[in-house]
């Protein structure tokens, strides 16, 4: 599950003070905030040590409604898990998530008599009807279902994140799977793609000792299935393209310098206010600056006391379509 700022779980270590937001170096990785670092090392910042607050969006708030209705449908025994019953489950999780986020009724007028609303959970149940079209899960039985996994590398590093599901077969074999409500990706950005499932692939490699027989993502907006059978020198490509990652984040984080990269994503970026590829000052660093042997502290931009935000940062490459 890809997941977006204080949904899933925090790569910075937790506040002591209920309530009141300080900013703390990173302390883990996730297969969200690693892939912000390689999109923009600069969004990586806003997110994880300022953690600047971003508006929800309609989609991602779909594609957390859809996830909760598959989820929840499997409490149901097996010839209950029909398309009608899964649809069912949409108001209530709705409900649910309103409950938990009662921002999120701010992503609908109140002027129209509740037509937007409607068309969006319209939009819902044709993405929960498609994918009765791509599983069964009247033949499934699911190990596992929104399962936080966390290991620690002999290196310190702490992976986590949150797998969808995950399938064990009667002959042992594990299924990772991975819903999406987007579409999937052109042929030349299927890497990109896998980057998160090769992440979990390697967490429960070092968990479990056991390689996954498969990967597998499934994306309702399409209705395509993408699979990758992964094998031992994969996961550890994976491990060491994260640990060179990580270092360039612990980098970073010592040096106050989070360099800005513009892409075409950055038209959705809620932080174009304070970013200076658009013209604006980012925020005071909030953590000490250490310059380190042979290292240079970075310029202050002019009343501002914040790092200047030029050049390529070390560890890049960005994934794609996950």
């Amino acid at each position: 599950m890809t997941t977006s700022p204080g949904s899933g779980p925090d790569d910075a270590a937790p506040c002591s003070v209920p309530g009141q937001v300080v900013a703390v170096a990173p302390s883990s990785l996730s297969p969200s905030r690693a892939s912000d670092f390689m999109r923009c090392p600069l969004l990586y910042r806003f997110r994880v040590i300022d953690k600047l607050p971003e508006k929800p969006s309609a989609a991602a708030t779909r594609g957390t409604l859809v996830h909760a209705v598959l989820e929840r449908l499997f409490d149901h025994p097996a010839p209950e898990r029909t398309a009608p019953r899964a649809k069912a489950l949409i108001p209530g999780q709705w409900d649910r998530l309103v409950e938990s986020k009662p921002e999120l009724t701010e992503l609908f007028p109140e002027g129209d008599e509740g037509a937007g609303l409607a068309r969006w959970l319209t939009e819902a149940e044709a993405l929960v009807d498609r994918w009765f079209t791509l599983e069964d899960p009247t033949r499934l039985e699911p190990v596992e279902r929104e399962f936080f996994v966390e290991t620690e590398l002999e290196s310190g590093l702490r992976l986590r994140g949150i797998i969808d599901r995950v399938d064990v077969a009667a002959t042992g074999e594990v299924r990772i799977v991975d819903y999406k409500t987007g579409k999937a990706p052109r042929p030349e950005y299927a890497e990109g793609a896998l980057f998160q499932m090769k992440f979990y692939a390697l967490v429960v490699w070092r968990l479990k000792r056991v390689v996954p027989r498969r990967l597998q993502l499934v994306y309702l907006g399409s209705g395509d299935v993408v699979t990758y059978d992964p094998v031992v020198e994969d996961l550890e490509r994976m491990e060491r393209k994260l640990l060179a990652l990580w270092e360039a984040i612990r980098e970073a984080t010592e040096s106050g310098d989070w360099r800005p990269r513009r892409t075409k994503l950055c038209g959705w970026c809620d932080h174009q206010a304070v970013c200076p590829e658009f013209g604006g000052t980012p925020p005071v660093y909030p953590l000490t600056v250490s310059p380190g042997p042979g290292r240079e502290v970075p310029a202050a931009r002019p009343g501002s006391g914040e790092p200047s935000a030029s050049g390529e940062p070390s560890g890049s490459g960005e994934p794609s379509g996950a």
